[in-house]
């Protein structure tokens, strides 16, 4: 299994992060600047899952997730096919997706939903990323009683730096996780800085 972080970081998290009553509105990402610029050419490949978390997840979802992979292929039409691998046991599971960009640089429209009032509308906003090594990522779900927010932490490999780490804590935060929302893939030997934002 790959190294980069691990149940001692998982760990730190469950005591650290502050409980925040279930209902309460989620706000929209606080110190992190509106995006300028999106390059799609410098975002496009090859991506690990390192980090996920969600107000759809509980921590009984932490056995179901293994680490996985996602691939973003950009068409000619600037449109992102997103497809997902994931190994459970002996079997490979996949799943895809289209990205449509909209005039806000690097917020799309999740594809592939359905249509007509009853299809749930998801966007995905890439909150920040250096392109080469780390991306956070915001997914948002509008159903018909309830907004499902997913964040998610990519890397290009498997060892990102703290600050990084502290990036997405900060993110999760600021859209009211809590502990009980983190899924993480099981990897080892993580020492978390415990100053975050």
């Amino acid at each position: 299994m790959a190294a980069g972080m691990g149940p001692c970081w998982a760990l730190w998290l469950m005591f650290t992060l502050p409980q925040i009553p279930e209902g309460q509105t989620p706000t929209m990402p606080r110190g992190f600047p509106q995006m300028t610029s999106f390059q799609s050419n410098q975002f496009q490949g090859e991506w690990f899952v390192l980090g996920l978390a969600g107000n759809s997840y509980k921590r009984e979802d932490r056995a179901l997730l293994n680490p996985f992979i996602t691939l973003f292929e950009l068409k000619n039409n600037n449109q992102f096919k997103v497809t997902n691998s994931m190994t459970r046991g002996k079997h490979c599971n996949t799943w895809s997706y289209t990205l449509i960009p909209t005039t806000k640089p690097g917020k799309f429209i999740i594809g592939n939903r359905g249509s007509g009032p009853e299809a749930d509308r998801e966007e995905m906003h890439v909150i920040e990323t250096d392109y080469s090594k780390f991306a956070l990522v915001l997914s948002l779900r509008q159903t018909s009683s309830q907004t499902i927010t997913r964040v998610s932490l990519l890397g290009r490999n498997w060892r990102l730096p703290h600050k990084t780490i502290d990036r997405f804590i900060c993110l999760t935060r600021t859209k009211n996780l809590t502990k009980n929302n983190f899924v993480f893939p099981d990897v080892t030997d993580w020492l978390p800085d415990p100053k975050l934002c």
